[in-house]
């Protein structure tokens, strides 16, 4: 698709992939706007990319998401990409009794259901282009468990499978329905599993190429797009499933195994 002369909206873009994709995208001459929860951090995207526009908000809300909406569309009537980016992954050991039911599921909020109801809030107004596209950035870990961050991988999986029955739904439409099946990166995502037994930073991808790779994708239509590791992933994860998690579950095994 073209990357010229659209209006497009990240969720949390103040940071990682977002802040990435909205720099990129304003420097191919786009209207960029992005969210994010923390408004001290909008106003130092703002510094940093003076063309950006800004919103407060937060994904894990309803409402928020409808006061988004009827504030963006007042503003961009034009708008016609959505990229769904926001994101939390966070180190669960499951063993933990003090965890509550209204935290642990904490990430399916703002990773699963947050995407979910962006595009059900947003599809009318993308419908209505000529030219439109949704993007659900997922991860490898979609295609395969990650122990150390079990809430973290299922909402992945669950993203995943949603774009693929969105995409099906929405192929006789104007819209395009793109994944972007990312791999451990170099962000603050990432950083606190570095302390962690068995983790490679070696293996952690530099973002700005694997946004480089992401806009490529787009360009050429690619609907999912599979930057550096991801590909390897993907053929892994069909022929040899069982190896994979078996790799993937040495990362942080002592402190998993929890008081038994």
């Amino acid at each position: 698709m073209e990357l010229k002369h659209n209006t497009i909206l990240i969720t949390g873009g103040t940071s990682g992939f977002g802040y990435e994709f909205a720099k990129r995208l304003l420097d191919l001459g786009n209207t960029v706007i992005i969210t994010g929860r923390d408004g001290a951090r909008l106003d130092e995207t703002k510094l940093k990319l003076p063309g950006v526009h800004t919103f407060k908000s937060d994904v894990s809300d309803p409402e928020q998401i409808i006061t988004l909406y009827n504030q963006v569309i007042e503003h961009f009537p034009d708008l016609n990409i959505l990229i769904n980016n926001a994101g939390e992954m966070r180190k669960i050991i499951l063993h933990d009794a003090s965890i509550t039911l209204q935290d642990i599921t904490r990430e399916v909020e703002i990773n699963l259901m947050g995407p979910i109801r962006m595009v059900q809030q947003f599809l009318p107004q993308l419908k209505k282009q000529q030219s439109a596209a949704i993007l659900n950035v997922t991860s490898g870990i979609a295609m395969a468990p990650f122990p150390i961050s079990p809430i973290y991988g299922a909402t992945k999986a669950g993203l995943r499978s949603y774009t693929k029955s969105l995409r099906v739904q929405l192929k006789h439409t104007h819209v395009k329905v793109f994944e972007l099946v990312a791999p451990g990166a170099k962000t603050t995502l990432s950083d606190k599993f570095t302390d962690e037994e068995n983790f490679d930073g070696k293996m952690l991808m530099d973002p700005v190429k694997l946004i480089d790779d992401a806009i490529k994708g787009l360009q050429k239509d690619n609907y999912e797009i599979y930057p550096g590791i991801a590909k390897i992933l993907k053929v892994v994860s069909r022929v040899a499933p069982g190896f994979l998690l078996k790799q993937t579950s040495k990362v942080g095994a002592k402190s998993m195994k929890g008081d038994l």
